[in-house]
């Protein structure tokens, strides 16, 4: 096994039997030794430390004599426990995050997994272990996945592209981050109002300033972007959280105004296949191939698991990136890229994409016929794992989601998705994370503790 450090100092004025012990003591307290580790033999430890073998024989008596570990005639000296008095004993317990998980959990951002076929997710990993390890790293992407990326994206985003105009990355919010470090420090970035929090962070995490732009009902109100900006980031096609799609005169007008003033815009396309009633509007990235930076992921698709994201963008950025992460030595892992490229490669990705958008689409529909049946609307495209129940206030919001959760369902409020004060309130329904079994049971739970609070009034 290998030796944890083990310190001995000849001017200590202690042997250096006595110090061993004390140091192979430690190292089972800490847990660098465990019940049923063999230790070196005495003659190997000698040779290991520079000392003579009698120290070692010296120390190892000490720890027998002491039970904590026990000599096999044959086989050597082995470590059956931590004893009384240690350092062990007396070491506090780590303190463990505490996590508060509801019974049933209906918070949004979480994939259907449920319905991803198991037979073809083994295919998959076991076709993606018969490609020998890799020796060089590559930042770009693999070509076969990034084939599958080009290829999914016209079949289902409309958007058209070659292999060379995509790069890998590990998600969406890792793509953000890459983004924002090729920007210029105290670079200001408009950002959806309320939106994706963790984009927010990653922004300034680069110490990009985040500028907030209000949303409607046919998304990022454009005209109320300022000028100054270096990008824009939203979600144009579901966006999050409020479920609203930018109407296609705002994305004219945005793409027109990111070419006359030099901005980039970054399109987070978090889970644009997701649509249950008609065709999704042209991506930003087709109306403006040379001002956006188009973003997509496997988490929403797929499972979080496979930690695979694509970029695409205009040369400059493209080559901003890469500059980035030749600089950094970061770069997306490529396990997932295999697996990805290989459900896609067998028409696995096709055919779980359309099982997808039925479950979806149906539990959606037993989501609006529960808030409905309460009273209330829901508003939103018919698009995505999750619908918004508007309510008049925070203090409603926060009544609805504490009645839940004492009844073991979990609601997610508008609040928590605000950078600054609130100023839209509600509830998110997430229908994606749980069982069909967990939504039916939990859907009487919400209807409940809807039915019992006012509405906002007509969406």
């Amino acid at each position: 096994m290998d030796l944890p450090p083990l310190l001995l100092d000849r001017a200590d004025e202690r042997p250096l039997a006595a110090q061993l012990a004390d140091a192979l003591r430690a190292a089972a307290a800490g847990g660098a030794f465990r019940a049923g580790d063999r230790l070196p033999s005495t003659r190997a430890l000698a040779t290991t430390l520079g000392v003579s073998r009698t120290v070692t024989a010296a120390a190892y008596d000490q720890l027998l004599a002491e039970g904590w570990a026990a000599g096999r005639r044959g086989s050597g000296t082995f470590v059956v426990g931590t004893p009384p008095g240690t350092r062990a004993a007396l070491r506090p317990p780590v303190p463990s995050r505490p996590v508060s998980r509801p019974g049933i959990d209906l918070r949004a951002g979480t994939p259907c997994v449920e319905v991803l076929d198991g037979a073809a997710w083994r295919r998959a990993w076991r076709a993606a272990a018969d490609v020998p390890p890799d020796a060089e790293p590559e930042p770009v992407g693999l070509p076969a996945f990034r084939s599958a990326v080009v290829e999914h994206l016209l079949r289902h985003r409309g958007l058209p592209a070659e292999p060379d105009h995509v790069l890998a990355t590990g998600g969406s919010t890792g793509a953000i981050a890459e983004l924002a470090r090729t920007l210029p420090a105290g670079a200001r970035v408009a950002v959806e109002e309320p939106g994706y929090q963790r984009a927010v962070a990653a922004l300034r995490a680069a110490g990009l300033v985040t500028v907030p732009v209000p949303v409607d009902g046919a998304g990022m109100v454009v005209d109320a972007l300022p000028r100054g900006l270096a990008a824009v980031y939203g979600t144009p096609a579901h966006q999050y959280p409020l479920g609203a799609r930018l109407s296609a005169s705002r994305r004219v007008a945005l793409v027109d105004r990111a070419r006359a003033e030099g901005f980039l815009v970054i399109e987070d396309d978090y889970d644009g296949e997701l649509r249950y009633d008609v065709a999704p509007l042209p991506l930003l990235a087709a109306l403006g191939p040379d001002v956006v930076a188009h973003l997509g992921t496997a988490s929403k698709l797929l499972t979080p698991t496979l930690g695979a994201g694509w970029l695409v963008a205009p040369p400059a950025v493209r080559g901003a990136v890469l500059d980035l992460r030749d600089r950094t030595g970061s770069r997306p892992a490529r396990a997932g890229q295999r697996v990805f490229a290989a459900l896609a490669a067998h028409g696995d990705l096709a055919r779980h994409l359309r099982r997808l958008r039925r479950e979806l689409g149906d539990r959606r529909a037993a989501v609006t016929t529960a808030v409905t049946a309460a009273g209330h609307a829901v508003i939103g495209d018919a698009a995505g794992a999750h619908v918004v129940v508007p309510l008049p206030n925070a203090v409603t919001e926060r009544a609805v989601v504490v009645a839940a959760a004492e009844r073991g369902v979990g609601l997610d409020g508008l609040a928590r998705h605000h950078g600054g004060e609130p100023v839209v309130h509600g509830i998110l329904l997430g229908y994606a994370g749980q069982s069909r079994r967990d939504l039916d049971r939990a859907l009487p739970v919400v209807r409940e503790v809807l039915a019992a609070v006012p509405s906002e009034g007509p969406a």
